[in-house]
């Protein structure tokens, strides 16, 4: 086994094994290019070497790597999908997850025909997530990163942000009250996309400048709505208003610079981050959740909040809850439970074997990688390859 330095790694860099970190834990797979994001996660942390079997490939061993990648294993993906495909859709979790969808997606049709409507609605909304929230904290992070509900994209992606903008203000300590605007400012953070054309929030190809520009007017539709439609109070409108303001004052409308954005309004940055990538939008896939995880990791105080990212990436792991994950057996697993002290080693329940017998969901396996040593995460699956985690 060889021993590589972290400070000797280069992006693009492509090894002829899998490269590990501490120890066992997979941190590129053999002939697939470093990113920077790879070499930001080792140094965040804290990981001063990597070990690998094989060595660093020339240039033209690079060239011909690339050429000759071969394709996943969709075949034991398609198993494993069959075996947990419908369950969760009868589940209580699942029928609550749903139904804060629903109705939010009410309220969104509402404002957007101009009926009348105040933030009572919202209100009620904010609480009944809350306490669901309480109840299947690891079932809301699992329908998140599966894609778990079709249609409603607007109110679907703000449920999801609230809930990891709970999720994170708890992690944070914040009092109760606050923890309850966030959720609001959360879930309406992005109704001034109701502002907007379709044309503009549904294209599937590039925007133009002037395109871009309208988009980036959202935050104060959303804001105008709040204040003079919804009759929200102020914590919640600063959430909507200045969302996307960044960390080194880059952000707009109003390009606000740390700790003078509203505490609020950075959590929902965040969580809003997030979830933008491990959704499918019309113009590209979703993300894997850890590959989502380890891009915020490389964020380097640009454009989010150090300690609101800490928070955020303790609540939801390297591998999230709900992640769907290969270990080195060849076995697929879903995470179940996090363990805060080594977030590379989870709790893992298995789905198939590595003899390609495929559990029921819920009957599976329980492993727990921080005890069971010879056993590690080889990579990440798509959790759009399978039908649930309920």
């Amino acid at each position: 086994m060889n021993i590589i330095d972290t400070d000797t790694l280069r992006v693009g860099q492509i090894f002829s094994e899998p490269v590990y970190s501490e120890g066992s834990n997979l941190l590129v797979p053999a002939k697939v290019p470093l990113l920077q994001r790879d070499i930001d996660f080792l140094y965040t942390w804290g990981i001063e070497a990597v070990s690998s079997e094989g060595y660093a490939l020339s240039d033209e061993e690079i060239a011909a790597a690339l050429a000759s990648k071969e394709s996943s294993q969709h075949e034991d993906l398609g198993n494993v999908q069959l075996s947990i495909s419908d369950v969760r859709q009868n589940s209580g979790p699942y029928r609550a997850y749903k139904s804060l969808i629903e109705k939010l997606d009410a309220v969104f049709n509402r404002i957007k025909n101009g009926i009348d409507i105040d933030m009572r609605a919202i209100d009620n909304i904010s609480g009944q997530l809350l306490n669901d929230l309480r109840d299947y904290p690891n079932n809301f992070i699992g329908y998140i990163l599966g894609g778990e509900v079709e249609g409603h994209e607007l109110a679907k992606s703000s449920v999801n942000t609230a809930i990891l903008s709970a999720l994170t203000a708890q992690e944070l300590r914040l009092p109760n009250h606050k923890i309850i605007n966030i959720v609001s400012g959360a879930l309406l953070h992005d109704v001034g996309m109701l502002r907007l054309s379709r044309g503009i929030t549904e294209k599937k190809g590039g925007l133009s400048d002037a395109e871009f520009e309208q988009i980036k007017s959202h935050p104060i539709h959303s804001s105008k709505i709040v204040s003079k439609e919804l009759f929200g109070n102020h914590e919640v409108n600063v959430i909507a208003l200045h969302h996307h303001e960044r960390w080194d004052g880059n952000g707009y409308p109003d390009h606000l610079a740390g700790e003078a954005i509203d505490m609020g309004a950075r959590i929902v940055s965040v969580a809003d981050a997030f979830e933008a990538m491990v959704s499918k939008k019309s113009y590209r896939e979703s993300m894997v959740g850890y590959q989502a995880v380890k891009n915020m990791l490389s964020d380097n105080a640009r454009r989010f909040d150090p300690a609101v990212i800490m928070a955020f990436t303790k609540v939801m792991g390297i591998y999230p809850i709900g992640s769907i994950i290969r270990l080195n057996d060849e076995s697929i697993a879903r995470v179940v439970t996090l363990n805060s002290n080594a977030p590379l080693r989870p709790v893992v329940e298995i789905l198939m074997d590595k003899d390609g017998k495929v559990s029921k969901s819920g009957k599976g396996e329980i492993i727990d990688l921080l005890s069971v040593k010879t056993i590690f995460i080889k990579k990440a699956l798509d959790p759009a390859e399978f039908a649930g985690t309920e």
